[in-house]
């Protein structure tokens, strides 16, 4: 995706963080990375002037959804979906330079990045595992304590921002793990080879009120390829629920549906059409 040099985009975490390299990944390295320390912080970062842009991680293909993201993004209505990108996460070893593996004693990460490598905790039982905010602040927390009996796990770019060392690779338990990251913004522009459309919407309570809002798209031969409910806050026993769809709104097929759909449900917005992600990385690197 293309824009202007320069261009401010906000990422949560720290400096060398999975989302950063998402970022350069979609966007180049011309962008400007604006690091946020919380999600609250990162999709907030436009409205406060510190960013054009927001890449906010929604889904692990291992750990799911990231819910936080899906519910700031639904109440933000100004925000909408620009892209996509998904990368693959590797999981490593990184410690202080000099580190030899034999001397660390404890190993510090995002409990996301621990519970992804059991395998290696349980070839290592003598390792203590503690949790930390960020994979990246992780890593620079150990490089700046240079302490030898500490290490962190993170990605590469974390290693190379930080000056540390990677004294193992590939310590995740599974080689499919990939993370799917949007791109928002407040400009309501659609890229002309949009093919993937993301829409909320709520329902009354009523006995097939759910499966009525798909007919419309089923009946079209329209592929529904995600769906996934979360609570209406403030509303107790009250669901949203969120589509991923594989269609253009350019589609009269799909306006059709959308157009049925909007009778049927309580609210109806939606969050983005954008060209789709490819679901893997054929050149994987470690």
């Amino acid at each position: 995706m293309k824009m202007e040099e320069n261009s401010r985009v906000a990422f949560q975490g720290e400096r060398g963080a999975f989302s950063e390299e998402a970022a350069v990944k979609l966007l180049g390295e011309e962008i400007t990375l604006v690091p946020r320390p919380t999600f609250e912080a990162l999709f907030s970062a436009i409205r406060d002037g510190a960013a054009d842009y927001i890449l906010a991680p929604i889904e692990n293909s291992l750990a799911g959804s990231v819910h936080r993201s899906f519910d700031l993004l639904v109440m933000d209505r100004r925000l909408n979906i620009l892209a996509e990108v998904i990368i693959p996460i590797v999981h490593n070893l990184v410690g202080s330079p000099g580190t030899r593996f034999e001397e660390i004693q404890a190993v510090e990460s995002h409990p996301v990045a621990l519970a992804q490598c059991e395998r290696f905790f349980a070839l290592h039982p003598c390792l203590k595992r503690l949790a930390t905010e960020d994979t990246a602040g992780s890593v620079r927390e150990v490089i700046a304590a240079r302490d030898h009996t500490r290490a962190a796990i993170a990605g590469r770019r974390a290693a190379e921002i930080y000056g540390g060392v990677i004294l193992r690779e590939h310590l995740e338990d599974n080689r499919e793990n990939y993370t799917r990251f949007l791109l928002l913004s407040e400009s309501q522009s659609v890229p002309q080879d949009a093919n993937k459309l993301s829409l909320v919407f709520e329902l009354d309570h009523r006995p097939g009120a759910l499966y009525h809002s798909l007919e419309p798209f089923a009946r079209r031969n329209l592929n529904v390829m995600k769906i996934e409910s979360r609570p209406v806050h403030g509303s107790p026993w009250q669901y949203r629920f969120y589509l991923d769809l594989q269609a253009s709104r350019s589609d009269p097929e799909v306006a059709a549906a959308l157009g049925e759909l909007e009778k049927l449900v309580v609210r109806l917005r939606i969050l983005g059409s954008y060209a789709s992600a490819r679901s893997s990385d054929s050149n994987r690197k470690s």
